[in-house]
């Protein structure tokens, strides 16, 4: 079983699957964390590559020397609106793909997820939605409570926005998808609703938008759900079908044995192997929408 070719090490050594979580992993395997440990020393392997500091645990560093990156500005319906840049290194025009955060605001997690986007072969952008309060504050509760207090057609607006930036933007080729996840994938769904020059939308795990606002969608949609989330998946019935009946081009995918934010891999709900299927899935659907 502990071959070096062993998806666990395979995913660990990438950087997909976190330490923390490696050893949770390899521990039900082989029945408990003592018995990890011990395992870990009973078979030639280089571990040298766990030994990362916490600024390095990244999928995509910040100084990837493929990337551009930067902090922009946009004009959004509050006013400017400070967003997270990324693309590869390149002068061809690319299309356009709005990452949209949880609900702790633009963090350093949402901006790898911005480069794991960019290396893909797009111009991707994260917008601060905590923008119009100074931004994103250190702490989570703090983002938590003032993403509460966001004004919710403005803010849906500004995203909004952040799709006409990148249509607009000389580098781009005009083709423009929205991501989100969690709050972001309820405020996706909105901006789907909303944009209806936009290209494609993939919502992880959000509220859905009411039945009666679902023909105003013209984006194509890929829309992520956790098995264990009963109060999101609640509104998927009535989704569904109201996307049957508008004609939207759409697919639904439900990740057997997930819980809510099953992406996000510096959470203790993080799914390794449903978040690596979501996301090649995710890729996929972009390149298709965006680039044929």
């Amino acid at each position: 079983m502990f071959d070096k070719n062993n998806s666990l090490f395979k995913e660990l050594k990438l950087g997909i699957l976190s330490r923390r979580n490696f050893f949770k992993f390899l521990a039900q395997l082989i029945g408990g964390l003592v018995s990890a440990v011990g395992a870990l020393r009973a078979f030639p392997i280089n571990l040298s590559f766990m030994k990362r500091s916490h600024s390095s645990s990244q999928i995509v560093p910040p100084d990837d020397p493929r990337l551009e990156t930067k902090y922009i500005k946009y004009l959004g319906a509050s006013g400017e609106i400070r967003a997270y840049e990324a693309r590869p290194k390149t002068r061809e025009k690319l299309p356009g793909v709005v990452v949209i955060h949880e609900n702790r605001g633009l963090v350093p997690h949402i901006e790898d997820i911005t480069r794991r986007t960019a290396l893909e072969g797009f111009h991707a952008i994260a917008p601060d939605a905590l923008s119009p309060f100074g931004g994103t504050p250190a702490n989570p509760d703090e983002a938590r409570a003032l993403i509460q207090k966001l004004d919710r057609q403005e803010n849906i607006k500004n995203f909004v926005a952040a799709v006409a930036y990148l249509k607009t933007n000389p580098q781009t080729t005009g083709k423009v998808a929205v991501m989100g996840f969690c709050w972001g994938g309820g405020v996706t769904s909105q901006v789907a609703v909303n944009c209806p020059d936009l290209d494609a939308a993939v919502p992880f795990y959000g509220l859905q938008p009411a039945p009666e606002d679902v023909p105003k969608i013209k984006a194509a949609m890929l829309i992520h759900y956790a098995e264990k989330d009963d109060r999101i998946n609640a509104g998927i019935p009535p989704f569904e079908e109201a996307l049957k009946k508008a004609g939207v081009d759409y697919k639904i995918y439900i990740y057997e044995g997930t819980s809510h934010a099953f992406m996000n891999d510096t959470g203790a709900r993080y799914h390794p192997e449903a978040a690596t299927l979501a996301w090649r899935r995710t890729i996929a659907f972009l390149k298709e929408k965006l680039k044929s």
